[in-house]
Formats: structure tokens, C-alpha cells, sequence
């Protein structure tokens, strides 16, 4: 892949600076947790997840965001549902996606948790019920093969969903995730790279 990057930006994502992050603890980079999110639920487009993830979600918009407006909340990217990226986070630094929750690392042979700390979120536009858009995963499967050589103790055994590690309070991506379809489009876009 050729795209030109800088510091953890993607070149091909464009760049909404978000607030919500720190550096993280040490430079371990080996788990991509894939979220959904819609804004308000059961919508898509409109400005509202990015205004989530900078703090500036105005509440009067919508009677639900009255209760998440407080939220402190980020992503590393966004992947719209027409395929555009937005990236808030730059991957070297700590994003605040995966909230309380654990993992277990087949590598170390143990559960993990503060999971912010050595993950990457990417935050899919869509819901539970709503099938993601081909461009969708064809937009995730490039992000990842570039977060795979960029990160190299990240590879496809070590992707997850919000659901995986948090399952008694978050359902997403979802069942209307393709994970056989995304793991096929990622195979051939390693495969188109070599």
C-alpha cells in the first residue's frame, strides 16, 4: 500500500482532531476492537458521531443525546457508510472506546484488561440490524492491512468486536456484521499487496 502516512494518520482517512485521548503506557499495539455506532440510533449521516467524539454533541438536537452529551468517548477511525474515513486519534496514542472490558490474549495464555491501552477502535456507521455497506468493508479491510504492517504483533487472530469483550453490555458491530466477508476482503487486499 502506498498511501502516505505521518505520525499514525492514515493518509487516506481525513482528520478530525479529537480530545479524547492520552499516551499510552507503553508501545505495545496488538488488538483492533471494531465498534458500530449511529447517531441518533437507527440514523445514519449527519454530523452527530463526530461531534460525540470532540465533545461538541448538542444536546437539544435530539432527546438522546441528552444522555450521552457527557460522555467523554473517542475512536481511533470512522468508516462512514458511503466508505469515507475519519480518523480522530492518532494510533500511537490511546483512545477511549473499549470502556470496561477484558480480553483473552491466546498469545500471553491470559485474560487482559484496560484493553485502551494496547488496542486500535475502529467505529463502523450502522447498528445491529442493518447490513454494513460494501464499501464499508472494503474501507476496513485497507485500514487494517495498513495498521497490520504498521503494528506488527497485530494480525487477523487479533480482531475483535466491542460484544467479544465487553458481551453483558455492548452488542456491537452486531449480527449484521459480515465477519467471513470481511476476513475475505482483508485476505485479498494482503494478498494484492505482496
Amino acid at each position: 500500500m502506498n498511501d502516505q502516512t505521518h505520525d499514525g494518520w492514515w493518509g487516506r482517512a481525513r482528520r478530525v482532531d479529537s480530545p479524547n485521548y492520552d499516551a499510552r503506557p507503553t508501545d505495545e499495539v496488538s488488538l483492533l476492537v471494531l465498534h458500530a455506532i449511529s447517531l441518533p440510533p437507527g440514523q445514519f449521516s449527519g454530523d452527530a458521531i463526530e461531534a460525540l467524539f470532540t465533545n461538541q454533541l448538542a444536546m437539544e438536537q435530539h432527546p438522546f443525546f441528552a444522555a450521552i452529551a457527557h460522555l467523554r468517548v473517542s475512536a481511533h477511525l470512522l468508516i462512514r457508510r458511503d466508505g469515507e474515513c475519519v480518523q480522530f486519534v492518532n494510533t500511537g496514542q490511546r483512545a477511549w472506546h473499549a470502556g470496561r472490558s477484558r480480553w483473552w490474549d491466546g498469545h500471553a495464555m491470559q485474560w487482559r484488561q484496560t484493553l485502551n491501552d494496547f488496542s486500535l477502535g475502529i467505529e463502523l456507521e450502522g447498528d445491529d440490524i442493518t447490513p454494513f455497506t460494501k464499501a464499508q468493508y472494503h474501507a476496513l479491510a485497507e485500514v487494517t492491512q495498513w495498521l497490520m504492517v504498521r503494528y506488527p504483533a497485530l494480525d487477523a487472530s487479533r480482531i475483535t468486536g466491542h460484544a467479544h469483550i465487553a458481551p453483558l453490555r455492548k452488542t456491537d458491530p452486531g449480527p449484521a456484521f459480515d465477519w467471513a466477508y470481511f476476513y475475505q476482503r482483508l485476505a485479498k487486499i494482503h494478498l494484492d499487496t505482496l
